[in-house]
């Protein structure tokens, strides 16, 4: 039977070690023929039953699958989708990032300004319980800019060992140490503006103290809000299904972009020991990550498919309307 995706070039793409990064599909002939019919019910029947043989290949080969000019155009739709795809939804705790429910399994993205660039990252790579896949959907694409940048975890590994083995060194034997300064509640102005309330989902401080415990996070409570200190967390992962030392952190983007009323970035974030990290070191890293990435722009139905072990993301400042959504998978 003939498939319902297709393979498709664009010119953003890299090719990394013979894999073309990301995997994109497209509608097939038959697919085509059938978005005159019943659209997205045929989408995500064919999801359902492509899945493992079709669309979960090209993601464990590349590390992320962007599926563009499906018949999904809703969060609603894109719900569906989610679903078809059959992973277990990852609750939102302990993430920084202001987010809303818009519908059943779909968050917006993060809330924070236009104007403001979001540093390279793994999804919640600060605390222990983080998702292995992630999806953004395009329900209104940016007027300009605001593309979702994703870069390969292995190769800045790679690039890094080679570049800075002593830092890359200390950094394996020590891990890192996360700290964030959490109000009561959300602050939009902020790309790390979650208050203590939605990070733990809970108004009690008891509970919160709990959930927080289970992360193996220490809170330090002050008069209007809470310092969260988390770690020594590992800050290069084995990615076990692939063979493979993953570049799995924060480091970059808390360093440079953990900034607002009550945080000071280069406090953010310091190795395990509680020892400063090097900052040309850490513009470095930004800059291989920056000099390694892909940026797609978004176009309205996008579904892009992340493997949270694979890859890292980050988000360009943009001039609005742009709507991005987001589902976080166990």
């Amino acid at each position: 039977m003939a498939s319902f995706f297709q393979d498709a070039r664009l010119p953003q793409q890299r090719v990394v070690e013979g894999i073309a990064f990301p995997a994109v599909v497209v509608p097939s002939a038959p697919a085509s023929a059938a978005a005159t019919g019943a659209g997205v019910d045929e989408f995500l029947a064919a999801v359902r039953s492509e899945r493992a043989t079709r669309l979960e290949p090209l993601v464990r080969d590349a590390g992320a699958l962007l599926l563009r000019g499906f018949p999904a155009r809703t969060a609603a739709d894109f719900d569906r989708a989610v679903d078809a795809f059959g992973y277990e939804e990852l609750p939102y705790v302990g993430g920084a990032a202001p987010r809303t429910n818009v519908v059943g399994r779909v968050f917006t993205a993060n809330e924070s300004p236009p104007d403001q660039k979001i540093p390279f990252h793994h999804e919640m790579a600060q605390v222990p319980t983080f998702p292995s896949k992630l999806f953004f959907f395009c329900e209104v694409e940016p007027k300009s800019g605001g593309e979702t940048p994703i870069v390969l975890s292995h190769y800045v590994y790679k690039r890094m060992k080679e570049k800075f083995p002593e830092f890359v060194e200390k950094l394996e034997n020590d891990g890192l140490i996360y700290t964030r300064v959490l109000g009561e509640g959300d602050d939009p102005s902020s790309p790390i503006g979650r208050g203590w309330q939605s990070t733990f989902l809970t108004k009690d401080k008891d509970v919160a103290e709990e959930r927080a415990a289970k992360l193996g996070m220490k809170l330090e409570w002050t008069d209007d809000g809470v310092k969260t200190i988390m770690g020594p967390i590992p800050a290069v992962k084995w990615d076990e299904s692939r063979g493979r030392k993953i570049w799995f952190n924060s480091m970059v983007a808390a360093y440079t972009g953990w900034k607002d009323a009550r945080n000071d970035p280069v406090k953010a974030v310091t190795f395990g020991d509680g020892s400063p990290l090097p900052g040309e070191v850490i513009h470095e890293c930004g800059k291989i990550l920056e000099e390694e990435c892909v940026a797609v722009p978004w176009q309205h139905g996008d579904i892009l498919l992340i493997d949270n072990w694979a890859v890292l993301h980050s988000r360009r400042s943009f001039e609005p309307p742009r709507r991005i959504l987001a589902s976080l998978c166990k």
